[in-house]
């Protein structure tokens, strides 16, 4: 009987912990410094501070025990406000956002890095090799089951083999999502 009862209650405490992973955000610059010694792909939240999707990605798509804690293991998980002021250093190249304005409320000038990785919507999840190579951008609002399909295509480096457009489609009408929610 005490066997069961210390068994029931590790997995209560298993389950609970697992439920309740975050993803811990990092950096790029954090990131690309811990790809050094574990490679990695990126996975990095675009995002502003206005933006409703935004908003709801973290709260709905990102708090989800399966997609965080797949993110948590397979990817170096990075936040990166598109129009912030933080400094950023991507091989040998410097990104500001020089027209920044601390006063200002709501929008603010775009970041040069958000330019330079051709972000051209809110929220927008941009894809990194284990080098830093961006491999594709997925804008917009994903629910976590239409997000299981780019986390684990990256993963598992099945987007290389696409050669044509139609080859993401059947790729997309054969995956069976096994996130929850």
């Amino acid at each position: 009987m005490k066997t069961k009862i210390i068994l029931f209650t590790a997995f209560i405490l298993f389950t609970t912990t697992i439920s309740s992973q975050q993803i811990e955000w990092l950096t790029l610059a954090e990131a690309m410094e811990a790809q050094k010694k574990i490679p990695k792909k990126i996975f990095m939240d675009v995002y502003t501070d206005w933006c409703g999707p935004c908003k709801l990605l973290d709260k709905n798509t990102f708090q989800n025990p399966d997609v965080s804690s797949y993110i948590s293991e397979h990817y170096y998980a990075v936040k990166f406000n598109a129009e912030g002021q933080e400094e950023i250093n991507f091989y040998n190249q410097k990104f500001y956002n020089p027209n920044y304005d601390i006063n200002r409320k709501g929008r603010n000038a775009t970041h040069q890095f958000t330019q330079f990785l051709g972000v051209k919507g809110y929220p927008t999840m941009v894809f990194l090799s284990e080098n830093g190579a961006p491999i594709m951008p997925v804008v917009g609002y994903q629910k976590p089951k239409q997000l299981e399909l780019f986390l684990k295509m990256i993963k598992q480096g099945d987007y290389q083999i696409f050669s044509k457009p139609e080859d993401f489609e059947n790729y997309k009408k054969s995956f069976i999502p096994r996130f929850r929610g």
